[in-house]
């Protein structure tokens, strides 16, 4: 079993909910700034395993992760893939994780595979079943969209049929000295919106555009 490690002080968070919930959802937040330290193959195996456990309609499991650890040919190829302004810091990462998930399924009784609606709603929630397993042991995450998805498809083998949403990394929370003057006043946790902004009682009539 993987030990639980205390995260650094530089984790603690300002952040305040509304309503009363469990601390690792505010403490959760999406660092740019990792240590050299490296990831245990069982240990990423453990977090994808914990985006196995995800919900998903009909059971379908759409989620596909393909990953690499730093160090590694794969890493440079998965780095490679991502925006300029993302390989500045994710190159620090243990890890490298690709999340995509499968546009079609299997119905019973019905021939060939028909299109999955709700493919990228479930392989959200395998990637946030991630994040939160990795707050837990003590390891940061950040999702990146920032990336050349032609080159990206490449890097990856992505198979037809298969979307990709985001390249996630994840290592030990370091020190904001190490990264760019100009991302150092970004290395904190950010805000959200007032819960009255985001969800309605009895429809959505007054949430706008």
């Amino acid at each position: 079993m993987t030990p639980v490690t205390p995260l650094p002080a530089a984790a603690a968070t300002p952040r305040r909910p509304e309503h009363p919930i469990d601390a690792p959802f505010v403490a959760r937040w999406s660092p740019r700034a990792f240590t050299d330290e490296a990831i245990p193959r069982d240990t990423l195996l453990g977090l994808l395993e914990a985006a196995r456990w995800a919900p998903s309609a009909l059971n379908a499991q759409p989620w596909r992760f393909a990953w690499a650890r730093r160090g590694t040919p794969a890493f440079e190829r998965f780095l490679s893939a991502l925006a300029p302004a993302n390989q500045v810091w994710a190159r620090n990462a243990a890890a490298l994780v690709a999340v995509a998930s499968r546009e079609a399924m299997e119905l019973p009784g019905r021939p060939g595979p028909v299109p999955n609606a709700s493919h990228a709603f479930d392989a959200g929630a395998a990637w946030a079943q991630l994040a939160l397993q990795a707050q837990r042991w003590g390891w940061a995450t950040h999702a990146m969209g920032g990336f050349d998805a032609a080159r990206a498809r490449e890097a990856l083998v992505l198979p037809a049929g298969l979307a990709l949403h985001a390249f996630v990394a994840i290592g030990r929370r370091g020190d904001p000295a190490a990264l760019p003057e100009a991302l150092r006043a970004r290395e904190r946790p950010s805000e959200r919106r007032p819960l009255s902004a985001l969800a309605f009682e009895g429809g959505f009539e007054a949430a706008g555009a």
